[in-house]
């Protein structure tokens, strides 16, 4: 009984200050890891502000050769900032693709505090900086949204529908509420404690509500169906509700996001066949 009661206290404790808000989904922080120099590329650091004036941080990567094939706007995930996802990215450049990678409000350089709101303008203010930028063709621009990432992509391409070529998903969730209630349902502990606290989570921007507004951009979901984090069934929803042109790819054996380290010939070769044929479409 004495372990119950610390372990509830602890749930309580933690959960309590998320109460009513969307801090549960955003772990960010400001260590540096890496930089694109660590891995030979040319980069610049970008400074542009979101809607509400919070000033944003990102790095753009340009393409090798003269004529790039198009401008990748990377939407990451979660957890650290942008120099902790920047290999999901690196090898690009290479491809012949520009990339913009940049981090939400909260997160690394960037300023203001983190919020489901706040991640679609800073993610709407990353593709007006794309399509201002005289180095990129506004009308080759794509979309690499992964995980959280990939549910801010969606959002934003329906409020943004005709200035994306392509959107590619990797292991996206299909709603806030229902990824927190998946969770606590799979975990004893939380049952007990914590059955209540999905109801707390904000409705809104959902990606399973917004997905079908995407056609006609083409969309590539992908996902892994050892997913730990965003069960494999929320990318076959989300595949289902999407209008055409679409294209779904479940891995066997891959967790979260794991394919682009553990098969990476593979899913470098898909997202770039997924990108050439939207961009010659």
């Amino acid at each position: 009984m004495d372990s119950f009661f610390r372990l509830a206290v602890a749930a309580t404790a933690t959960i309590l200050p998320m109460l009513g808000c969307d801090r549960v989904f955003y772990y960010p922080d400001q260590r540096v890891r890496c930089s694109p120099a660590d891995h030979a590329l040319r980069f610049e650091d970008v400074y542009f502000e979101a809607e509400d004036g919070v000033r944003l941080h990102g790095w753009f990567l340009p393409a090798h050769g003269n004529t790039p094939r198009g401008t990748v706007l990377h939407i990451h995930g979660n957890a650290a900032n942008i120099t902790g996802h920047i290999d999901f990215v690196n090898w690009l450049p290479e491809a012949g693709f520009n990339v913009l990678t940049f981090d939400y409000r909260g997160y690394g350089q960037s300023g203001g505090r983190i919020s489901r709101e706040g991640s679609l303008r800073d993610a709407a203010a990353a593709l007006d900086h794309l399509r201002t930028r005289s180095d990129v063709d506004r009308n080759q621009i794509v979309v690499f949204g992964q995980s959280i990432g990939g549910a801010i992509s969606i959002a934003m391409a329906a409020q943004r529908q005709g200035q994306l070529r392509a959107i590619a998903l990797d292991s996206t969730f299909t709603g806030y509420r229902e990824i927190v209630s998946h969770h606590i349902r799979h975990n004893p502990a939380l049952l007990v404690l914590a059955w209540w606290f999905p109801w707390t989570v904000p409705l809104g921007h959902d990606p399973i509500d917004r997905v079908a507004q995407l056609a006609p951009t083409p969309i590539l979901i992908i996902h892994g169906r050892r997913d730990g984090i965003a069960p494999w069934p929320m990318a076959l929803r989300l595949f289902e509700a999407a209008g055409e042109p679409k294209d779904l790819w479940l891995i066997d054996d891959m967790d979260h996001m794991q394919v682009w380290f553990e098969q990476p010939e593979e899913s470098r070769r898909r997202l770039l066949d997924f990108y050439g044929r939207a961009l010659k479409s």
